[in-house]
């Protein structure tokens, strides 16, 4: 599959040198290697750098991996970029990549602003008096979600963090099933649940279509089982060492990708929700936020020298900023 690719964000003082002339900008290598789990934001988001990659002259190349995969295929120096280290999620991968001695892994920072991990539930099931996973496994809400969990991918972080969940007993869910499938399998077990006025309790997250398009609410997690700040989370972007110092260019623009999460939910909707594909609703959202894109690409380059954001406007039809 060969979608277009979105790159990173990184505080780079001192590591290269972002103010090298056209023609050293010129010799970057066109490569850049994504990888992507099968999330739509991530995609959309990859599809959106993509665009403004190849439109700079690089030739953007997905791998759709999982998350754990993706951390080793990077230490091993196989993959360039990932736009999805969601933290604290994917702690233990992350930590396990940063750990003592590896040197390999650069994070660029947060790509997404709001984003959040939890437990959620139909409306109706909150308006009941589910409001708190602390009142999961009572009987009088247990019973009626059959005691049953839905979920994403097995060695997502979302995965990771519910089986530690079930393995220690939190909230009373020693006894509890996960039900592990996907992000679409998921999706439509909570899309049946709610058109049948049915009880569910999954996995959710925002950004995402699913926070437009069903009326959810998002349970109070006192123990702090999905993070800090009522699971609040960063997106945060991973380069290579090696990349970053070989594309100081395509570096600095990829740390200025950065969204809301209403900017990527509206994106996901578009994709995932509408079934568009990816780079048509990339390319509509820079056509609707021209002072963003310009902002992106402040101080980046074309591979060959030129300043990016003529180019890119002219290239993608954008509105001027």
């Amino acid at each position: 599959m060969h979608l277009p690719k979105r790159l990173l964000s990184l505080s780079l003082a001192g590591l290269v040198l972002l103010s090298a002339a056209p023609a050293a900008l010129s010799s970057e290598p066109a490569r850049v290697r994504f990888s992507a789990p099968p999330w739509p934001g991530v995609t959309v988001k990859t599809a959106l750098a993509s665009l403004l990659l190849e439109t700079l002259g690089y030739d953007p190349r997905l791998q759709e991996l999982s998350s754990n995969i993706t951390y080793k295929a990077m230490l091993q120096n196989d993959l360039d970029v990932f736009m999805a280290a969601w933290l604290p999620a994917q702690q233990g991968m992350y930590e396990a990549s940063f750990g003592e001695g590896k040197q390999r892994l650069l994070d660029l920072g947060n790509n997404v602003d709001g984003a959040r991990l939890g437990f959620a539930v139909p409306a109706y099931v909150f308006d009941a008096g589910l409001q708190s996973a602390e009142d999961l496994d009572d009987p009088r809400f247990a019973d009626r979600l059959d005691r049953t969990i839905y979920s994403i991918e097995i060695g997502s972080g979302m995965s990771d963090t519910l089986n530690a969940a079930v393995e220690n007993d939190t909230y009373g869910l020693g006894d509890w099933t996960l039900s592990e499938t996907s992000t679409p399998g998921m999706l439509s077990a909570v899309d049946h649940a709610i058109g049948q006025g049915e009880w569910i309790v999954f996995g959710a997250w925002t950004p995402h279509w699913m926070n437009i398009e069903y009326d959810i609410r998002y349970l109070e997690d006192p123990q702090d089982m999905w993070g800090p700040d009522g699971g609040h989370s960063d997106v945060r972007t991973l380069v290579t060492r090696a990349f970053a110092e070989s594309h100081p260019n395509a570096t600095r623009l990829l740390d200025q990708l950065t969204f809301t999460a209403a900017d990527q939910s509206v994106m996901i909707r578009g994709f995932s929700f509408e079934e568009r594909e990816p780079e048509a609703v990339a390319l509509e959202w820079l056509r609707e936020h021209p002072e963003r894109v310009r902002s992106f690409l402040d101080g980046v380059t074309t591979r060959d020298g030129a300043p990016a954001w003529p180019v890119v406007r002219r290239t993608l039809e954008l509105p001027d900023a």
